[in-house]
């Protein structure tokens, strides 16, 4: 069975103090965080071309600062996503479950 929604329901959620609050807590996280991440990935990239000395250093044996700095990318990566997860769960799933189930109360048609 297909539940449809009247329009002005969306509206009104989208409208509501409860969704500016879910949209500012995803942006005060996510903004901040892809800043960071892109301003950490162009240092790696500026550095590997700019500072081939540095990242050619050996560290350990043939590894150099490149590969490790190219690992943290890696690293780096999937702590945000982790980070996100958490984030998400505490901070945005609740107040979205909530919207949902209002949306669903107040506007189903079947």
């Amino acid at each position: 069975m297909t539940v449809q929604h009247d329009s002005s329901v969306y509206e009104r959620i989208q409208a509501s103090q409860q969704f500016g609050e879910l949209r500012r807590r995803y942006r005060s996280w996510a903004f901040p965080m892809t800043v960071a991440f892109l301003a950490w990935y162009l240092l790696y990239v500026v550095l590997s071309g700019f500072a081939r000395d540095f990242m050619g250093m050996k560290l350990i044996g043939n590894i150099n600062v490149a590969l490790i700095f190219g690992l943290l990318q890696f690293a780096s990566t999937f702590l945000i996503t982790w980070a996100y997860s958490r984030h998400a769960s505490s901070k945005l799933d609740p107040l979205a479950e909530d919207l949902r189930r209002k949306a669903e109360l107040e506007g189903a048609v079947k």
